[in-house]
């Protein structure tokens, strides 16, 4: 699927503006994902993944880890940095990225197929929603609902900017964007919601405002 958003994503990995980038792994998924009860070899996916290190901390739980990255900046950086020599192969559609455990689709997530992503059993999200623009997200999830096998859960890491005037107590809950998304396809389960203060940037301006970091666990509706 061709959007303009494409263009601003790979120009931000070849200008190396990556201020998204976490430089640890994250902690709410370390806090979170031995909830989903999963079997130490289960197969996990990671949309628009980046060059993240929580794929690394995926793999040494002994998950095969599948990502999906469009910039193929981000996709060599992950493997030149986790010190992976990467066996590559190329279709139409995307080149593959391998080594032990570790498969990268450079290319479209729009381009993925349920035989791509066959046997996988959880899916970690913990920028993909948020990073896409307004308009693209029902089609991510409408494609993630098209292709993810019928027993697959996920794990959905947000957060939500607080306006001023909004009282902290009234955003501590399953958020309407999330719940309109998901709920035609998806169950959704509010599992962790935290408040977080405005910071200061270092040259003493205003940095991040206020926020609220949320986790969910997401899973497929049954048919009637």
């Amino acid at each position: 699927m061709s959007h303009p958003d494409h263009a601003r994503w790979q120009q931000c990995w070849r200008d190396k503006q990556t201020d998204f980038h976490l430089a640890h792994v994250h902690p709410l998924l370390k806090q979170f994902w031995p909830t989903l009860d999963l079997g130490t070899d289960d197969r996990v996916f990671v949309p628009l993944c980046g060059k993240s290190r929580d794929l690394m901390w995926l793999r040494t739980q002994g998950h095969h880890v599948t990502g999906v990255e469009l910039s193929p900046v981000a996709v060599r950086t992950l493997f030149k940095e986790s010190r992976l020599q990467a066996v590559r192969t190329q279709d139409t559609r995307f080149t593959r990225w391998e080594q032990a455990g570790l498969r990268i689709f450079c290319g479209d997530f729009f381009a993925l197929s349920a035989d791509d992503l066959l046997g996988t059993r959880a899916v970690y999200d913990r920028a993909a929603l948020t990073a896409l623009p307004e308009d693209l997200r029902p089609a991510y999830i409408a494609h993630l609902a098209a292709i993810l096998p019928a027993d697959c859960v996920q794990l959905l890491l947000t957060i939500e900017d607080l306006e001023e005037e909004e009282d902290e107590s009234s955003v501590l809950a399953i958020s309407e964007e999330v719940l309109d998304l998901y709920d035609h396809q998806f169950l959704v389960s509010l599992r962790h919601a935290a408040c977080f203060p405005a910071t200061l940037a270092a040259d003493g301006h205003r940095g991040e405002g206020r926020s609220v970091h949320k986790v969910y666990k997401i899973s497929k509706r049954l048919p009637d």
